[in-house]
């Protein structure tokens, strides 16, 4: 079954196909700035995740240091 699809696979980048379509430099723009988005939401993400706990934490262990 595997190699059915491994020869299926193989044969449409092997095989050319001949495509009547123009792609402009606007859908590439498109493409640019839609993974400069979704890593810029992947680095939020993860900065949120970080960043709070540790500021949490840094208030809890300054309000103890002013008790004493």
């Amino acid at each position: 079954m595997y190699k059915l699809i491994l020869v299926i696979s193989a044969s449409f980048f092997i095989i050319p196909s001949l495509a009547n379509a123009y792609i402009g430099p606007g859908m590439a723009g498109g493409v640019i700035a839609a993974t400069i988005g979704l890593i810029v939401a992947i680095l939020a993400a993860l900065f949120g995740i970080i960043y709070y706990p540790i500021k949490r934490y840094l208030k809890r262990k300054k309000k103890k240091n002013k008790e004493k």
